[in-house]
């Protein structure tokens, strides 16, 4: 019988690193302030941390998901050089309804607010979902989350302010668990949390 484990499971852009507006170059990739502390924190405490994200840079022809696997290894590079660990895996959605490239306009279920990547993850990462935390800056991220069975993290360090991403049909606006300024502020309570 496979042992769950818990887990951090991180937005990408806003929470992760900085979002910079249609990355698509590694050399753009900036860590978020105290990102690096966060993750080898929830390393050390045996959390599975991976990132959930959508990119629609894909679906509009912006870039290659050869790209965006790109600036996923730069973040592991930059994560590494401060000394975390690998993380546990980078789980993207490149689609999108309305696509420009036709291969990705589809209605999946791994775009957020759906909550596909995160289950997905938690197959393939043996996660407990309620003793998993999804931390994420847009309400469509805390959507995910809810749906998938998580606890969730709003953090206020990305782009929680602007309107829902073109596309993305909440029907509600979705209340997150806890809201913090960053993922380095978020983690003490996230810690705390898993051990009660």
């Amino acid at each position: 019988m496979t042992v769950l484990r818990p887990g951090l499971l991180l937005d990408r852009d806003g929470v992760l690193i900085s979002d910079v507006h249609l990355l698509v170059e590694p050399s753009d990739v900036i860590l978020e302030p105290g990102a690096a502390d966060a993750i080898r924190s929830a390393q050390i405490a045996g959390l599975a941390v991976a990132v959930v994200t959508n990119q629609t840079v894909v679906s509009r022809g912006l870039c290659s998901e050869e790209q965006v696997t790109r600036v996923n290894r730069r973040i592991e590079d930059l994560l590494a050089k401060q000394g975390c660990k690998a993380l546990d895996g980078f789980y993207v959605c490149p689609h999108h309804p309305n696509a420009t490239v036709g291969q990705y306009r589809i209605r999946c279920h791994c775009r957020k607010p759906e909550p596909g990547l995160l289950l997905h993850a938690a197959q393939t990462l043996a996660l407990d979902l309620q003793r998993t935390f999804l931390v994420g800056d847009r309400p469509s991220d805390i959507l995910a989350g809810q749906r998938a069975g998580c606890r969730t993290v709003l953090v206020t360090s990305g782009r929680h302010l602007d309107p829902p991403i073109v596309g993305v049909q909440l029907g509600v606006t979705p209340e997150a668990d806890f809201t913090f300024s960053s993922l380095l502020e978020a983690m003490p309570t996230i810690l705390e949390e898993l051990q009660r």
